[in-house]
């Protein structure tokens, strides 16, 4: 079983938006580890493998068996003399250039360089990642035939022989994944930024589709970004006014009961049944264990009835 309710996400520790120095990097995933948490995710992408040199250096010194650990297909890195300091939204990245390849032997050799970077021999999620329109314009849905035909066959195979444990995709959209669940058999998806207090696109079609394959899904992005953790921006972007005044609302709503609106953001996440964990990234220890507090404080129920009966929550959305 996927552990949770709380994991963390890799991102930051690639230097997204901002540096992290190797001290800060290594400091953040141990405290993540000391505050329980053994649900990890990185991915090539994030800083170029910087994230999974990083990560993998804290884990790798860990009993495997203790952990699961997700990474992501989709992208190959090669060498190169240089990078600019700012490479797709990652500071300071490592040296390689990225190349998308949903191929099945692109799989294989990303699942193998992977685990060379993190130090580790095993992999028990890996996420065919960001084959989407968000990525790839008009033409994701070649993109998502060549995944079908190559990576997930290949990480069936893979699942099948006991070399991983389980396989799906990494979205910051729903469509790829209702039809990978049509098309093949995923275990789980990681769903970034659509199932959070301001934003329920995936609630209607995504999740349901989940329960009747019995696939579970991984949330990431559960702040939107920042604005459900005193920011101002929704998807990395400047917030629409409307949903920086529900996300107004909100807070002044959890304040009168006494309640952080990042705690309600990730525990309303975690109710969802169809969702096994939720991994806010960290970009230092203080947040990693802000969010294992926050994820653990407790909320009165009428906080979830008031949130309803204002209209800031569907009524009939699960909530702790």
């Amino acid at each position: 079983m996927i552990p949770g309710p709380l994991g963390m996400g890799g991102a930051p520790l690639g230097n997204l938006f901002a540096r992290i120095d190797e001290d800060t990097a290594a400091a953040t995933t141990q405290a993540g580890w000391d505050a329980g948490i053994r649900h990890y995710d990185t991915a090539p992408h994030y800083g170029a493998g910087l994230s999974e040199l990083r990560m993998g250096a804290i884990l790798r010194k860990q009993n495997r068996a203790d952990f699961w650990l997700s990474s992501k297909i989709g992208r190959l890195l090669r060498p190169v003399p240089s990078v600019p300091e700012v490479d797709e939204g990652f500071t300071g990245a490592l040296p390689f250039a990225r190349s998308f390849d949903y191929s099945a032997g692109g799989t294989v050799r990303s699942i193998e360089d992977s685990c060379a970077r993190m130090g580790l021999s095993s992999i028990d999620i890996v996420y065919i990642h960001d084959c989407s329109e968000d990525w790839h314009g008009p033409d994701w849905k070649k993109r998502f035939r060549e995944a079908m035909s190559g990576a997930a066959k290949v990480l069936s195979a893979m699942r099948k022989r006991g070399e991983i444990r389980a396989w799906g995709m990494g979205l910051n959209m729903v469509e790829p994944a209702l039809a990978c669940l049509e098309q093949s058999d995923p275990d789980v998806f990681l769903i970034a930024g659509r199932y959070t207090l301001l934003d329920h696109t995936a609630l209607t079609k995504l999740f349901p589709a989940c329960a009747a394959k019995g696939a579970k899904v991984v949330l990431g992005g559960p702040f939107n970004s920042g604005l459900l953790a005193g920011g101002t921006t929704f998807n990395y972007e400047t917030a629409p006014l409307d949903l920086a005044a529900r996300a107004q609302a909100m807070h002044a709503l959890c304040a009168r009961h006494g309640v952080d609106l990042k705690a309600a953001a990730l525990q309303f996440c975690a109710a969802h049944p169809v969702v096994a964990t939720v991994i806010p990234g960290a970009r230092n220890p203080d947040e990693v264990r802000e969010n294992a507090r926050l994820m653990a404080a407790p909320i009165p129920g009428a906080l979830w009835d008031e949130l309803k009966s204002s209209g800031l929550l569907p009524t009939e959305v699960p909530t702790p």
